[in-house]
C-alpha cells in the first residue's frame, strides 16, 4: 500500500517516539528523517535504527524543500514510507507542504503526533495555555526583523503571553542562546523606546525541555540575561498580565523573584 505516515519524534532523544510511531517505522517499506528543524539534545539515530530494525535515511533541507520531497514521494510510490521529525510533524510548515505536495500527489498520509515545544513550555512554566497570544521566532541578526519585538507588543497591549521560539541552523551547529534574543530585542528597544523589552521586564527561558535535566528560570531581562541555561535548544516566554496561580507558579517552577506575587491581578 502506498502512504506516507508522518511521526513526531518528541523533544529530546530516541526514546521520544511513541509506541504507535514505533510501529509505523518498524512496518514501513522505508524510513526517513529529518534533523534541521529542531535540535534533540541526547538523540542517536544507530539507537533508533536499532529500536527500528532497519536503516533510516536522513534527509536535509535541500531534499525536502528545493526538491519537494521527492525521494519520500518515490519512496511512497513503491509502499508505505515512514518520516521521521523532530517534536510534533507539523508545528514545522515545512512538513505541512509536504502533505499538501502528498494530496496532489494522491499519495495517502497520516500523522502520528509527538511532544511539541509549544505545549512542553507552556506546560512546565505553570502559565495558563488559553492566555497565550501569537508565537514568533527570533532570527539571527543576518535575519533581521522586528517583527518579534512588535508581536510581543501587541500580545502585551492585550495582556496575553507570547512564545518566542529561538532560531537555530542545526547543519551549522548554531543555536540561539536566550541571552542572544534577549540582546537582539533589547537592541530594537533601545531604537523604539516602547518599553517592551527593558531590564526590568519579565520574562521566562527554558533550555532542552523534554530532557531529564531541562532548566527553567523566570525573571526580570537584565537578570536572565546573565543566567547559565546551558546547552541548546532554548525557548523564551514574555508573559502579559499575570494570574495569581501563574505568578505562584514561577515562583515555585521557575524560581521567579518573590516579589511577583504582588504584580498579579
Amino acid at each position: 500500500m502506498c502512504e506516507l505516515v508522518f511521526v513526531g519524534l518528541g523533544l529530546n532523544d530516541e526514546k521520544g517516539i511513541t509506541l504507535q510511531g514505533l510501529e509505523e517505522a518498524q512496518t514501513a517499506t522505508a524510513v526517513f528523517i529529518e534533523l534541521y528543524t529542531s535540535l534533540l539534545p541526547d538523540f542517536s539515530l544507530k539507537n533508533l535504527e536499532n529500536l527500528v530494525g532497519k536503516p533510516i535515511q536522513t534527509l536535509s533541507r535541500h531534499n525536502l524543500e528545493d526538491e519537494n520531497g521527492k525521494a519520500l514521494f518515490d519512496a511512497a510510490e513503491k509502499g508505505k514510507v515512514a518520516f521521521l521529525v523532530p517534536g510534533d510533524p507539523f508545528i514545522a510548515t515545512t512538513h505541512v507542504t509536504l502533505r499538501v505536495e502528498a494530496a496532489k500527489r494522491k499519495v495517502p498520509t497520516r500523522v502520528v503526533h509527538g511532544a511539541s515545544i509549544i505545549s512542553a513550555i507552556i506546560g512546565v512554566s505553570g502559565l495558563h495555555n488559553y492566555k497565550f497570544g501569537k508565537t514568533v521566532t527570533i532570527p539571527f541578526p543576518e535575519n533581521f526583523s522586528e517583527t518579534p519585538y512588535n508581536v510581543i507588543a501587541q500580545n502585551k497591549q492585550l495582556g496575553i503571553h507570547t512564545l518566542c521560539l529561538l532560531d537555530l541552523k542545526a547543519a551549522e551547529k548554531q543555536f540561539m542562546t536566550i541571552s542572544q534574543a534577549l540582546t537582539l530585542l533589547k537592541g530594537i528597544e533601545e531604537k523604539k523606546k516602547q518599553g517592551i523589552v527593558t531590564d526590568d521586564t519579565l520574562a521566562v527561558g527554558l533550555a532542552r525541555a523534554g530532557s531529564n535535566q531541562p532548566t527553567l528560570k523566570a525573571d526580570f531581562v537584565g537578570e536572565l540575561q546573565k543566567f547559565d541555561f546551558g546547552q541548546p535548544p532554548m525557548t523564551l516566554i514574555f508573559p502579559g498580565k499575570l494570574h495569581f496561580s501563574e505568578a505562584e507558579a514561577l515562583v515555585a517552577f521557575a524560581g521567579a523573584p518573590q516579589k511577583l506575587r504582588s504584580m498579579t491581578r
